[in-house]
């Protein structure tokens, strides 16, 4: 069977080629208003045009204005059935033997856009945020370091996903610098606590799902058809202060150490692209419950990476590799639980994964993990690292490879700068 090609030239390690087609939202000049596109190649596709030139003809969005919407909260809480519509529609326009767009000069000029001279901004609102706990492999690690060998992964661990609701007003889009949070950490030799910068700034290498239809309140998603309520996904990075949430998480888990910043990738690959690099998810032990019980329980073969870029330096280093199958708890698990108690999801809401984080030490998601708390540096180009230092930038990263093409999620990045005065 012959690899779909696009006229529009893709480069072979590109992680958007037309297999992919992420979804994103832009503004092409800065006094443009924002409007979806996806991304080929160099290029992104700028749906508004698409959508007024009347190429979504298909029945469901023959009459649809989510195109010329600026943001995708509409699109998404159409549901698998229109998301398939416009991928054939948009596959079948971008493909090098259709002529449509390919050969119409002026369409194909306002329609097609160079990304190196685009905004991007946050594809979706979120308007609510969680953020799950499901490593196996990051949980261990860190009962280890905070609770020591007795009881390093606690008893509900292995019969629930773990979360807490985060702070949505404090996400952003890759590429926005990070202020060094302030806050309370643990008494050092007095009885008062330390008050000021944190001292322990750190990365964790997370993906997250972004939902599509919701839920009417009341209503829980059944685990076997959670699917159709997930978009796609993005790259995510928790930043967190660890002093700050040593200190604070007792007896009711992450608030200021965690709330401060989360950084998003602009792209929303669709499960329908990743559909190709499923895997089998890992054995759960014991058995989980029949309600988060899956006729197929499956993963997705996604590398990861976390590069950091220290300060005053052009060159950046590969702190950690993982990969999104190392989960325990699958994505369409997260979000059934997330329900059951008849919590109402709605469409653009982001549910992280929690710190991604392999079987080696060297495969730990965050420098909590790879630094275990500050014990041992980190060489990055040469220079030791325990946790981020002001000017320190963190450049997330996540692919999947098959034996034709990549599909790629791009980066997601933050800068580290000085706590405010």
């Amino acid at each position: 069977m012959a690899v779909l090609k696009s006229f529009v030239e893709v480069h072979p390690d590109s992680h958007f080629p037309i297999q992919n087609l992420p979804y994103g939202v832009f503004k092409p000049q800065p006094s443009s208003s924002p409007r979806p596109g996806v991304a080929i190649g160099d290029y992104v596709l700028d749906l508004s045009e698409i959508a007024s030139a009347g190429l979504f003809d298909g029945p469901l969005l023959r009459n649809s204005d989510s195109f010329l919407q600026p943001n995708l909260n509409k699109f998404v809480s159409l549901g698998r059935p229109a998301w398939k519509e416009a991928r054939a529609t948009l596959q079948k326009l971008l493909s090098a033997t259709e002529p449509t767009l390919r050969d119409n000069k002026e369409l194909r000029q306002k329609a097609l856009v160079p990304v190196s001279s685009v905004e991007l901004l946050l594809p979706v609102v979120v308007g609510d945020y969680t953020d799950f706990f499901t490593s196996l492999h990051h949980t261990k690690n860190c009962g280890l370091i905070f609770r020591g060998p007795q009881t390093p992964v606690l008893d509900n661990w292995y019969r629930l996903p773990i979360a807490y609701h985060g702070r949505a007003s404090s996400i952003v889009i890759s590429g926005t610098d990070i202020v060094r949070p302030r806050g309370q950490a643990h008494p050092s030799g007095g009885s008062t606590p330390y008050f000021g910068p944190t001292l322990k700034l750190d990365f964790e290498l997370e993906m997250a799902t972004i939902v599509g239809p919701g839920n009417e309140l009341g209503k829980p998603v059944d685990i076997n058809n959670a699917e159709d309520h997930i978009f796609g996904l993005v790259l995510m990075n928790d930043w967190s202060a660890r002093d700050i949430q040593a200190w604070e998480y007792i007896p009711l888990g992450p608030f200021l150490g965690k709330s401060f910043g989360t950084t998003i990738s602009p792209w929303i690959v669709t499960l329908e692209a990743l559909e190709p690099f499923a895997s089998q998810a890992p054995k759960q032990d014991p058995p989980p419950l029949p309600y988060l019980t899956e006729k197929v329980s499956k993963s997705y073969d996604i590398s990861l990476e976390a590069h950091i870029k220290p300060a005053g330096h052009e060159d950046s280093g590969v702190v950690t590799r993982t990969n999104l199958n190392h989960l325990y708890w699958t994505l369409t698990q997260q979000l059934a639980h997330h329900t059951i108690n008849g919590c109402n999801l709605r469409p653009g809401d982001l549910l992280g994964t929690g710190t991604v984080s392999g079987p080696e030490r060297e495969s730990g998601g965050c420098l909590l993990e790879l630094t275990w708390n500050g014990q041992n540096a980190l060489s990055v180009n040469g220079l030791e690292r325990k946790f981020l230092e002001d000017g320190d930038e963190v450049i997330l990263t996540g692919y999947c490879k098959g034996s034709d093409y990549t599909i790629g999620f791009g980066t997601c990045s933050g800068k580290v700068v000085p706590a405010a005065p």
